[in-house]
This record gives structure tokens, C-alpha cells and sequence, in this order.
């Protein structure tokens, strides 16, 4: 089992104990949703991927949350947020892109694998950019295969022939550490903020409490 895997199923073990249920409302997913797109993404990641000539794609790594993205997009409250999801995630991109371009490619030299240091930074890059769950999310997710692509199409202007296999190998775990932790750190900041507000005097009502990732609905 991949690290990648393994998150999707301590994701699903905490829905099914009811933990994060504000990240799915605030997300717009009921439980029994949440449960069906953890449970494709896990399968998808294990089919064989999608050949479409120069480009295969691999079902949980990619196609399942493209449309996850696409669906937090379209439920989104404001163009705003539709707006700032989109360019965060061509920034959390570039920063992905480049971060794997100054890495060293000599395996002793490593310290960390690849996969989860471009995954961390995507889920950072993706929580400061998109300032809610939704766009937290689609800024991690996105831009991890936004960079995929541009590896991709970089290598083939260089004269690698190379086919552009999107949310396949790494990549699925990389856009799944990304993902999760955009959303994770979007909630915990948010919850600090709140409580200090509270500590400050604020009202309770956490509708009123603006913060990273709470109010209007994100």
C-alpha cells in the first residue's frame, strides 16, 4: 500500500467516526459521498491507467479528483473563490514545478523522497492560496497535476520522448498529501483563530469570526 493510500484510508476510517464533519458540510459532501470518492479514488489508483496515445491517465490519481475539483468549483458560493482556486493552483503549480526542478536527482543525496516534499509544499502552497476548504483543496489537488503536465510537456520540448501520464506513480500520492493536507491545515488554522477569538472576547457565533477557511459558507 501506498503512502497515498494509506491517507485515503485513514480518511475514510475518520468519516465513518464522524470526525470532520464540518470540513464535508463546508466542503458540500454528505458522509456517504465523501466515503464513494475516497473509496474510487483508492480502486481507481490500482487500475491499469487510461492510454489515449500520448497521454494516460490513471483513474484515482487524476480523472476522480479532476471531477472532485471541477464539482468544488461548480458549488463554489462566489466567482471569487472560483477565481482564486483557479489561480492559486496555477501558482501551487509552478511552485510544485519548480521545487522538483532544484531537487537533487542523485538518490543518496536525498533526504526526504520527492513525492512528499512536493506534496507538503503543494498542501502549504494550497492553504495559504486558497484561504477556504474548497479552495485549499483545489489549489493542492489541481496544482500537483497542473505540474505533472508541465514536467511532462517540458521534458518532450527538450526531445524526451516521454508520454504524459497524469495522476500516475508518484504523482497520486503526491496530489493526495497535497490535497489533504491543504484541507487539514485550512481547518486547524481556522480553529485556532476562532478559539483566540473567543479567548479575546468575540462573539461564539463563528459566522461572525472571519478567518482563513470560515464564514460565507467555505
Amino acid at each position: 500500500m501506498t503512502f497515498g493510500s494509506f491517507l485515503l484510508s485513514a480518511a475514510a476510517v475518520l468519516v465513518l467516526l464522524g470526525v470532520g464533519q464540518r470540513v464535508l458540510d463546508k466542503m458540500r459532501l454528505s458522509d456517504r459521498a465523501a466515503l464513494i470518492l475516497i473509496g474510487l479514488m483508492f480502486l481507481g489508483g490500482l487500475l491499469p491507467d487510461i492510454d489515449l496515445g500520448m497521454v494516460r491517465l490513471n483513474i484515482g490519481g487524476a480523472l476522480i479528483p479532476l471531477g472532485i475539483c471541477v464539482y468544488l468549483l461548480i458549488t463554489a458560493d462566489e466567482n471569487a473563490e472560483r477565481l482564486r482556486g483557479l489561480i492559486g493552483a496555477v501558482i501551487t503549480s509552478a511552485a510544485v514545478w519548480l521545487l522538483g526542478r532544484v531537487m537533487p536527482a542523485e538518490p543518496e543525496n536525498i533526504v526526504l523522497d520527492p513525492v512528499y516534499v512536493c506534496g507538503i509544499a503543494g498542501g502549504i502552497v494550497g492553504w495559504l492560496l486558497g484561504r477556504s476548504r474548497r479552495g485549499a483543496f483545489i489549489c493542492g489537488v489541481l496544482g500537483v497535476l497542473l505540474a505533472d503536465t508541465v514536467n511532462a510537456i517540458t521534458l518532450r520540448l527538450s526531445g524526451i520522448e516521454q508520454k504524459l501520464v497524469l495522476g500516475g506513480a508518484g504523482i497520486f500520492d503526491t496530489a493526495v498529501i497535497s490535497g489533504i493536507l491543504a484541507v487539514l491545515l485550512c481547518e486547524l488554522a481556522g480553529e485556532a483563530l476562532e478559539r483566540l477569538a473567543r479567548a479575546n472576547g468575540a462573539p461564539r457565533d463563528h459566522r461572525r469570526v472571519k478567518t482563513p477557511g470560515k464564514g460565507d459558507g467555505k
